[in-house]
């Protein structure tokens, strides 16, 4: 194998590590940013603690949506990959 593909193949296993990091960082940030938001909003309207559980449950099913659509972009792209090696029927 010369360096070239070598250098490929880790470049492709080094995007499938950041792309599950990535959906990590969603199902941690989408809750936090949606607290966050309702806690100031708590604070600014006196509505403890509407707010917060609003905008949290609002965080976290954007959480999901983000992960879902992370792994269907990186499913798509390993479908890809997989028919450029071994062909469109397999």
């Amino acid at each position: 194998m010369d360096f070239k593909k070598f250098f490929e193949a880790r470049t492709n296993d080094m995007s499938v590590l950041a792309t599950a990091g990535t959906i990590g960082m969603h199902m941690v940030s989408g809750p936090l940013v949606g607290f966050a938001i309702g806690y100031g909003l708590d604070r600014l309207l006196g509505t403890h603690p509407w707010m917060k559980l609003a905008f949290l449950l609002i965080g976290v099913g954007a959480g999901f949506k983000n992960v879902y659509d992370d792994t269907q972009k990186l499913l798509k792209k390993m479908k890809a990959e997989d028919a450029q090696k071994y062909g469109p029927h397999h």
